[in-house]
C-alpha cells in the first residue's frame, strides 16, 4: 500500500470501499434472512398462509429459468437474468404488490452421473455439494427470494410429485369430442358398457384379455410405452434426445456415433394437444419468435392422404405390412401426405423413408429392365442396394437428414407405384430426406414444384412435369430451370386426365376439387398433420426420476398406488450405463437401475384385489425435462404433503384474470435456447393437469422475457488452444500470452473457454451493488453485450457519489440538509421518478440506471443536499443496488426496511419542461435555436421561427415556398 493510499484512506475513513461494501451487504442480507423480509404469504391458513394484509394486495408472480448447480458454480454471466428478475420484483413490492419470488435447482441429469462414474462420489453427495455453493453465491448478490419455496428436482419429496404427475398422465387417455384429457377409467367404463364400440379389429371389451386390454388402453393412454425409433448411442450406452445429438449424427456428449435403433420406450402424447399448443399461444404475452419457433415445432399443415398402389413382392401376410388399406392380396398401398395436392399430375416418382414399413415389401429380387444406371448405387440387386442404403441412413441424425446439403442421396427400389390421377407408372425409391416422424413416411416427389424433389430429381435424371403456371417468365418446361417454381396463387396446368381435370383452376381451388375426387373414390382423404412427434420420455441412466411403474408376469404395466410414493432411487454399484463398441448398432442398452436385482424384482399388493403378485420395475429414468415441466406449480405449495398443490394457492398465484386468459406465471425469464422443448413441455403438462381439474390455468407462464448473453472474449494460441484470458496482454492493439501473439473473438464466457470471470472475483474488488448496477446498465436485457472489466468501475464511482451526497467520508454524520429543493432539483427528481418508473415497468434497466445516475450527478453539485430529495433518489435506486439503499435509508433515520417502502412518484407540474429547445432549419441546415413553450402551436412556432433575426438573415433574397413544423421541436424551412 502506498503512502498516498494510506494518507487518503486516512482522510477518508467513512469512505464507501470494496470492504465497506461487503460490510454493509452482509448485514443487510442476514438482516432479510433473520425478518424473513422476503417471504410472501399465501391465502388460507397453510404453513405458507398468513398476513392478510398482503394477501389482500395484488399479487405477482416472477421466475426464472431454473439454473442446474454445476460444479464450477457462477459466472458473471450466469446472474444477468436473475439480477433482472429481482429488480423487477423489488420494484413491484414497493408498488403495493405481493411478490413471490424463488429459485430452486434442476438437479438431476447427466453431468453429476458422468461425475460419479469419473470419482465413484455418489450424485446426490456431488450435486447436494453443487447447491450449497451455488446457493451462496446467490444470496451474496442479494436476491430477494423467498428461501422457504426453493425446491431441488433430487428431493424425493418433490419428485414424489412428478412421479404423481407421471401416473396422472399414465392414467389419461384424449377424447377428442371432448377436446381434453379425461381419466382412463371413464373410457374402461364406456368399453364395458358399450357405449364405446371397442376399435375395428379388436373383440368386445368383454372377450379381451388381461393383456389385450392392456394393449388396447395403451394405444389412448397419454403416456404409452411402445417400440420407437430412437437415437441409441452405444458409446454412451444411452437413448439420446434429438437435441443431444449434433448435426453430423454424432453424440453431442463424447461425440460418439449415434444410429437409429427401435427400443421399447416410454413416451408422452403431446401431438393429441398439438392443436391447443398452436392456438393458445395467442393468449400468451411472448417474444413473436418464440411463438414462431413453437408453430414450426409443432408443424401444423393441412393436406390430403393419396394412395399409391404398388406390387407386392414378399409373401409377407397383408394385415401385417403396415400399409394403411391393405389392399388385394400382391398388392400394397403406399399413403403419402401432401399440402399440395393440387400438384398431383406433377408427381413423377414417389420417396419412401429408409425406415418405412413396405420397403420389404415391395423391393423385387431384379432389377426392372431398363433400369438407369445412376438409379442402382452399384449394386447387383435392389435388395443389397436398399440394405446398404438402409445402414447408411441408420447413421444420421434427422437433424442431419433434414439440413440442406447440396448432393441428395437415396436409391430406387425396383417398385414402380400408380399415380391414381394419371394412371402413371412412377418408380419408388428410398432417400433419408424423407422421415418416418413426419407425415406418412412417404411422399410423392413434384420435382417441378418442390425445391429439395427438384435437386433430387436433377442428381437421379428423373422427369419433371410443370403442374402450377409460373408467372415469372421462365417458362413451362423445368428442363430449362434452375430450381423449383413454388406458388400458392398460380393457375393449374397441365391437369387433364380421363378420370379427373383441375385445369385452369386456383391452386385453393384445386386443391378442395382434388381433395373430394379421392375421398369420393376411397383412395385418399383430407386431414390436418402436425409435424410434432411424441415426446420420448425415457432414459437408460441412474441420476433421474424413477417410474412409478411395475410390470407383472405377462408384461402388462401397472402404476404405482399413491402411498407408495416416492419410490426412491436405490442404491447402485456402477452409476453407469453399459457402454459398448462405439461402432455396434447392434446393441441394446443395460440400464444402471437393472442391476439393483432386490429393487427390480418385487411382491407387491397394489391395492387391485388381487392381493401381493412379483412385478419387475422400470429400470428406465425419466428426461431432465420432468422437473421443470411443473416447478412453478411447486414453487406455490412446497410443503403440501396432500397435493402437489393447494387449489386455491394455485389459482390466487396463477388463475386466469384480466388480460391473462389461460393463467400462468407474471413474468419468466430465461434464455431463448428453450424456446420449444423446455416450454413445450412444459406446457403440455399444465394442459393435462387443467384439464383434469388439479389446476386452474392452463398455461404455465404467461410473460415470457429471453435475456441476452454476457460475452467475453476468447484468446487463442496459433494452434488454435484457448489460453487463459487473465494471462493475456494488450500491446498496440495486439494480444499477447507469455509472449507470443494470440488472437481475440467475442465469444461465450464458460470454464471451458479460459475466460470465466465470478461474482467472487467482483464482490472482492467492487460489491455486491456494484455486480448487480453494472449488469443491469451494460444495455437492453435482450441484448447480448461483452464483459469489460474497466466498465465496472464506473458503477462504483456511481455508489460511492451517492454515498457522499448522504454520508461525510471523515466523519461519517449524515451531511443532508432539512432544506426546500430547488426548482431546478425538484424538476431534475420528478423527471428521474417518471422516467424510472416506466422503464422499471417495461424492464428497461439499462436507462433506469442513468436516469438515476443523472439525477445523482444533479446532486453532487449542490453545496447542500435536501433530506426530502435524496430519500427519494435512496428509494429510486433500492431495486437495483437494494444493500446500499438500505444502508442509507437507515442512516438517515428510518428504522423499517425500505424494502416495502412506497416507491416515489412524480408530480406531473414537474415532468414537464418550461421550456424546450426548438431547431430550426432551412434546406435540412441548423439556423437557430429557439427556447419555446412544449405547449406552442405550429402555427405560433412557424411565425416564432421566421420572426427570428438569424433566419431572416439566412433567408435574404429569398421566399418561402413550405415551412415544415413538428412543435415544439423543429422547425424545417423549405425556400424557393
Amino acid at each position: 500500500m502506498s503512502e498516498t493510499t494510506t494518507a487518503a484512506e486516512a482522510a477518508a475513513p467513512h469512505r464507501y470501499t470494496a470492504a465497506m461494501a461487503a460490510d454493509i451487504e452482509t448485514r443487510w442480507q442476514d438482516f432479510w434472512e433473520k425478518q424473513g423480509t422476503y417471504e410472501a404469504p399465501n391465502p388460507g391458513a397453510g404453513e405458507l398462509g398468513g398476513d392478510p394484509d398482503m394477501v389482500a394486495k395484488p399479487k405477482k408472480f416472477f421466475m426464472d429459468m431454473f439454473p442446474y448447480p454445476s460444479g464450477s458454480g457462477l459466472h458473471v454471466g450466469h446472474p444477468l437474468g436473475y439480477i433482472a428478475t429481482d429488480v423487477a420484483a423489488r420494484y413491484q413490492r414497493m408498488t403495493g404488490h405481493n411478490v413471490l419470488h424463488t429459485l430452486g435447482f434442476d438437479a438431476f441429469g447427466l453431468p453429476a452421473e458422468q461425475y460419479a462414474v469419473q470419482t465413484g462420489t455418489h450424485p446426490r453427495e456431488s450435486t447436494e455439494a453443487n447447491i450449497v455453493n451455488m446457493r451462496s453465491q446467490l444470496r451474496r448478490l442479494g436476491l430477494g427470494h423467498d428461501q422457504r419455496r426453493s425446491v431441488a428436482t433430487t428431493d424425493p419429496e418433490f419428485y414424489r410429485w412428478t412421479q404423481w404427475i407421471f401416473l396422472q398422465i399414465f392414467d389419461s387417455w384424449y377424447d377428442a369430442e371432448a377436446d381434453r384429457a379425461r381419466p382412463v377409467a371413464e373410457l374402461v367404463a364406456e368399453f364395458e358398457s358399450g357405449r364405446r364400440p371397442t376399435p375395428e379389429g379388436h373383440a368386445s371389451w368383454a372377450e379381451l384379455t388381461e393383456v389385450q386390454r392392456a394393449e388396447l388402453l395403451g394405444e389412448y393412454r397419454l403416456a404409452y410405452a411402445s417400440d420407437a425409433p430412437v437415437n441409441w448411442c452405444p458409446g454412451l450406452g444411452t437413448v439420446l434426445a434429438n437435441e443431444e445429438v449434433t448435426a453430423e449424427g454424432r453424440s453431442e456428449r463424447g461425440n460418439f456415433p449415434v444410429f437409429k435403433a427401435k427400443l421399447r420406450q416410454w413416451n408422452m402424447r403431446i401431438t393429441a394437444y398439438a392443436d391447443r399448443l398452436v392456438n393458445d399461444l395467442e393468449g400468451l404475452d411472448w417474444p413473436e419468435s418464440i411463438k414462431l419457433a413453437q408453430r414450426n415445432w409443432i408443424g401444423r399443415s393441412e393436406g390430403a392422404h393419396v394412395d399409391f398402389p404398388v406390387p407386392r413382392q414378399s409373401a409377407r401376410p397383408v394385415e401385417s405390412a403396415g400399409d394403411a388399406g391393405g389392399g388385394p392380396a400382391g398388392e400394397a398401398t403406399i399413403s403419402v401426405f401432401t399440402t399440395r395436392q393440387d400438384t398431383l399430375f406433377g408427381a413423377t416418382y414417389v420417396v419412401l423413408a429408409p425406415e418405412h414399413e413396405l420397403v420389404a415389401d415391395i423391393v423385387p429380387d431384379a432389377w426392372p429392365e431398363g433400369t438407369h444406371q445412376t438409379w442402382t448405387g452399384g449394386h447387383g440387386s435392389p435388395r443389397d442396394a436398399v440394405a446398404a442404403y438402409q445402414a447408411q441412413a441408420a447413421a444420421k441424425s434427422d437433424v442431419e437428414r433434414q439440413a440442406e446439403v447440396k448432393d441428395k442421396t437415396g436409391v430406387f427400389t425396383g417398385a414402380y407405384a400408380t399415380n391414381p390421377v394419371s394412371g402413371e407408372q412412377v418408380p419408388v425409391f428410398v432417400a433419408d430426406y424423407v422421415l418416418m416422424g413426419y407425415g406418412t413416411g412417404a411422399i410423392m416427389a413434384v420435382p417441378a414444384h418442390d425445391h429439395r424433389d427438384f435437386a433430387f430429381a436433377r442428381a437421379f435424371e428423373l422427369p419433371m412435369r410443370c403442374v402450377v403456371e409460373p408467372a415469372d417468365g421462365r417458362g413451362n418446361d423445368p428442363a430449362d430451370w434452375d430450381d423449383a417454381f413454388v406458388s400458392y396463387d398460380a393457375r393449374v396446368v397441365n391437369s387433364a386426365g380421363p378420370r379427373i381435370t383441375i385445369d385452369g383452376l386456383g391452386v385453393t381451388e384445386a386443391k378442395a376439387k382434388v381433395t373430394e375426387w379421392l375421398e369420393a373414390q376411397g383412395i385418399g382423404a383430407g386431414v390436418v398433420n402436425y409435424r410434432l412427434r411424441d415426446w420420448l420420455f425415457s432414459r437408460q441412466r441412474y441420476w433421474g426420476e424413477p417410474f412409478p411403474i411395475v410390470y407383472d408376469e405377462q408384461g402388462v404395466a401397472h402404476g404405482l398406488p399413491e402411498s407408495m410414493l416416492p419410490l426412491e432411487l436405490p442404491e447402485v454399484d456402477d452409476y453407469s450405463p453399459r457402454t459398448f463398441d462405439p461402432d455396434d448398432a447392434a446393441t441394446t442398452p443395460e440400464t444402471p437401475l437393472s442391476r439393483n436385482h432386490d429393487w427390480v424384482h418385487v411382491t407387491l399388493d397394489l391395492g387391485r384385489g388381487d392381493g401381493p403378485r412379483a412385478y419387475r420395475r422400470e429400470t428406465n429414468t425419466m428426461p431432465n425435462w420432468a422437473g421443470s415441466c411443473w416447478y412453478e406449480l411447486r414453487y406455490l405449495d412446497p410443503r403440501n404433503d396432500e397435493a402437489p398443490v393447494d387449489p386455491t394457492v394455485e389459482r390466487y398465484w396463477m388463475g386466469p384474470r384480466e388480460g391473462i386468459p389461460h393463467g400462468g406465471v407474471d413474468l419468466y425469464v430465461g434464455g431463448q435456447e428453450h424456446a420449444v422443448l423446455h416450454l413445450l413441455y412444459a406446457r403440455f403438462w399444465s394442459k393435462v393437469l387443467f384439464d383434469l381439474g388439479h389446476t386452474s390455468s392452463s398455461e404455465p407462464f404467461h410473460k415470457l422475457y429471453n435475456q441476452g448473453m454476457i460475452q467475453a472474449f476468447v484468446y487463442r494460441d496459433r494452434r488454435g488452444i484457448v489460453v487463459p484470458a487473465a494471462e493475456v496482454e494488450e500491446r498496440d492493439g495486439q494480444y499477447f500470452h507469455r509472449g507470443e501473439q494470440v488472437s481475440r473473438q467475442l465469444g461465450k464466457m464458460g470454464k471451458s473457454l479460459k475466460n470465466a470471470v465470478t461474482p467472487d472475483e467482483i464482490f472482492a474488488d467492487y460489491g455486491a451493488d456494484t455486480l448487480r448496477l453494472y449488469e443491469m446498465a451494460m444495455g437492453p436485457l435482450d441484448v447480448s453485450r461483452p464483459w469489460d472489466p474497466r466498465a465496472v468501475v464506473g458503477q462504483h464511482r456511481l455508489l460511492q457519489r451517492l454515498w457522499r451526497n448522504v454520508v461525510d467520508e471523515a466523519t461519517g454524520e449524515v451531511r443532508v440538509a432539512d432544506t426546500e429543493p430547488d426548482e431546478d432539483t425538484l424538476r431534475a427528481l420528478h423527471k428521474a421518478i417518471d422516467g424510472v418508473r416506466q422503464d422499471l415497468s417495461g424492464l428497461r434497466f439499462n436507462t433506469a440506471v442513468a436516469k438515476v445516475t443523472e439525477l445523482n450527478n444533479h446532486l453532487t453539485k449542490q453545496s447542500v443536499v435536501p433530506r426530502g430529495v435524496v430519500e427519494q433518489l435512496v428509494l429510486l435506486i433500492a431495486p437495483l443496488a437494494p444493500h446500499i439503499a438500505e444502508e442509507l435509508w437507515h442512516r438517515l433515520g428510518h428504522e423499517t426496511s425500505l424494502v416495502y417502502a412506497d416507491f416515489p412518484v412524480a408530480d406531473p407540474a414537474y415532468v414537464v419542461d418550461e421550456s424546450v429547445t426548438c431547431v430550426v432549419q432551412i434546406k435540412g441546415k441548423l439556423k437557430a435555436r429557439l427556447e419555446v413553450s412544449p405547449s406552442i402551436t405550429d402555427a405560433d412556432l412557424e411565425a416564432l421561427a421566421l420572426a427570428s433575426p438569424a433566419v431572416a438573415s439566412a433567408m435574404e433574397g429569398m421566399s418561402v415556398r413550405k415551412v415544415i413544423v413538428r412543435a415544439p421541436k423543429l422547425v424545417n424551412i423549405v425556400p424557393s
